[in-house]
């Protein structure tokens, strides 16, 4: 997202109310957003719907003594799915801001202090926007884990797709804090250090979930 070769223009309206096709056509234009951002954060609320769909499949009768649990976790993913709706919209705005900020003037000492500090806030901003992402990501595949046990199994592939949207959303926004955070001062790239050590950790997790439901499926 860093440094980008044309100023953005128009972005998406939210993406909560886009039409799939419409947006589809715009991430393939060659218009500077959405793009990688706001895939990411797409990818964690498709993530979350899916949570939130295999648990609304688990309030049979059957599933009495896990009501609680699982209300509360379709509570929890749709409010996840809505914050990573957000998300996606944050990705464009903060992009257009990268763009703005590369176009400010650089005459004068003046000029070229005012447009460094305000490129640094636009690129922390563009990281953060991504880090909130993988925070996304990391909640709702707990979210899958926790449901994994007493999810109805008839739909329990849709865990494991769920927990790879998860890691998608993940390893995505990695590529998106690297790339801003490549071009910041060391203190303020530094601040994104453990969101990227999570990443790693979050990935192996998703892994995890996946085998577990292959598991579940084959026996």
């Amino acid at each position: 997202m860093s440094q980008p070769s044309t100023s953005p223009t128009e972005t998406a309206s939210s993406f909560g109310r886009a039409n799939l096709t419409q947006y589809l056509s715009d991430l393939a234009a060659k218009i500077p957003a959405p793009g990688g951002g706001a895939v990411a954060a797409l990818h964690a609320a498709q993530a979350a719907a899916l949570v939130a769909m295999v648990a609304r499949y688990t309030t049979r009768a059957k599933d009495a003594d896990n009501r609680p649990v699982v209300d509360r976790i379709i509570e929890a993913a749709d409010a996840a799915r809505d914050r990573a709706l957000a998300l996606a919209d944050a990705d464009a705005a903060a992009f257009t801001a990268v763009g703005a900020a590369y176009k400010l003037p650089k005459d004068t000492p003046e000029d070229l202090a005012a447009r460094t500090a305000a490129i640094n806030a636009a690129l922390v901003e563009a990281a953060r926007v991504p880090a909130a992402v993988v925070d996304e990501a990391d909640e709702v595949l707990t979210l899958a884990a926790e449901l994994l046990p007493i999810g109805n199994p008839n739909v329990v592939t849709d865990i494991g797709a769920a927990a790879d949207a998860c890691r998608a959303a993940a390893a995505s926004s990695q590529l998106n804090i690297e790339i801003n955070v490549a071009s910041l001062p060391a203190a303020e790239g530094d601040r994104f250090a453990a969101t990227l050590i999570r990443i790693d950790e979050l990935t192996a997790r998703a892994d995890a979930v996946h085998a577990d439901v292959v598991h579940a499926v084959r026996r």
